[in-house]
């Protein structure tokens, strides 16, 4: 807000947009919601005296995407006057790609995505677990847990929403169904006119039932029953409304045979469980070890996600598969070319075939790998081999280097 002319919030509703613009606004910032009507009357009767109306003070506009044609105002207005801090607009969509949206605002905003709370959050403490990784790695082996499998199925049960992080599980899931019926009945509809908001759910769940797991849209559309022809519509449409990310996959020609398909999950494992209908109690359940361990890797993907809105380290999330079976679940790249890969296991203790996917990675990559980590419900950290590391899940929001 020092440096920028303004600042676009994007990510689903209920994730803390509102609440985040309102503490990094002025005092005396003029702040108007898009969501009350009589407000949208007003910007819709005079959009450039609306924008006009904060004067020299700063404009918050909530719930940006109910009119992304003001952002077309918006740009002349900055043009006009480029003084840092003037706007901060939020949205339930990704709005500047939102169709009708009348212009990008590139070069004239930033643009932070906001996710959930992170266990750090939660928990009030920093959590950056790549700075940490590269600060120290070695000191990995000298964590210690308490938090076991039946206390992780819990908190991805819990999800990452502020108003529900203390709510008793029943509750919170009358809250999840409320939250949906919402989105999908009246979000998507105003986003798109001609969708079907069954199709949509349809789909949702079953992105929700396969956490992690890579796009293949013939696959999507036979488990949704979406004609196939519309599956990449209607993922467009889930991507806009927040509800679901996609993990590029890593293709750095180290064996001229990767694939190039990214992963898809849902941002809220609170979110996911509820659509795959999956209690705790089912996850705890050692038959369930394969979907424990899908929904953990998910969990773990949007942590560092979230981390990487205010990390130390400039980096991008991949995954990395290639046709002779090679894989490791997270590929970290820094801005210098560096990696850090990312194992995680459903397991309890750690075995030397946990590590063989970083191995030879790190036996590829030479000098470039950085560390490799597998992340499992154990009990304290582990060092097996040059630069390869385990350690437990909740090292993601405890580890500090």
């Amino acid at each position: 807000m020092q440096h920028f002319p303004g600042m676009v919030i994007e990510g689903a509703r209920q994730v803390g947009k509102s609440t985040l613009a309102r503490q990094i606004a002025d005092n005396d910032a003029v702040i108007m919601n898009l969501d009350d009507e009589q407000t949208r009357a007003a910007a819709i009767a005079d959009p450039v005296g609306f924008i006009r109306q904060a004067g020299e003070r700063q404009l918050v506009i909530d719930e940006m995407q109910r009119m992304p044609e003001l952002t077309l105002v918006v740009k002349s207005e900055i043009d006009n006057n480029r003084i840092p801090g003037r706007f901060i607009l939020t949205g339930s969509a990704r709005l500047l790609r939102v169709r009708g949206t009348a212009d990008s605002l590139a070069g004239r905003v930033a643009r932070l995505t906001l996710y959930g709370l992170s266990r750090g959050e939660l928990a009030q403490q920093p959590d950056d677990f790549i700075t940490a990784i590269i600060g120290n790695p070695n000191s990995i082996k000298d964590i210690i847990s308490d938090t076991t499998r039946d206390s992780l199925t819990k908190i991805l049960a819990m999800g990452a929403y502020p108003e529900i992080r203390d709510y008793p599980d029943r509750l919170r899931n009358t809250w999840i169904d409320s939250y949906l019926e919402g989105l999908i009945n009246r979000d998507i509809t105003e986003l798109r006119s001609r969708v079907d908001p069954s199709r949509a759910l349809s789909l949702l769940r079953t992105i929700a039932g396969r956490p992690a797991a890579e796009l293949v849209k013939a696959t999507l559309a036979q488990g949704s029953a979406i004609p196939a022809a519309t599956v990449t519509s209607y993922l467009d449409l889930l991507h806009e409304i927040g509800l679901v990310v996609s993990i590029p996959p890593w293709t750095p020609n180290l064996a001229k045979r990767e694939i190039g398909r990214p992963k898809i999950l849902v941002t809220d494992s609170g979110l996911a469980l509820r659509l795959a209908r999956m209690t705790p109690a089912q996850l705890s359940h050692i038959s369930n070890s394969e979907s424990f361990g899908a929904y953990l890797e998910a969990f773990v993907v949007t942590e560092l996600l979230k981390q990487q809105g205010w990390s130390d380290q400039d980096y991008t999330v991949f995954h990395y598969r290639d046709r002779d079976g090679d894989e490791v679940d997270i590929i970290i790249e820094l801005a210098d070319g560096f990696v850090i890969g990312i194992e995680v296991k459903a397991a309890s203790a750690f075995s030397s075939k946990h590590f063989s996917g970083l191995i030879r990675m790190r036996d590829r990559l030479g000098e470039r790998f950085l560390a490799g980590v597998v992340l499992a419900p154990v009990s304290t950290g582990y060092r097996y081999a040059d630069r390869l590391f385990g350690a437990p899940i909740d090292a993601l929001w405890n580890f500090l280097g």
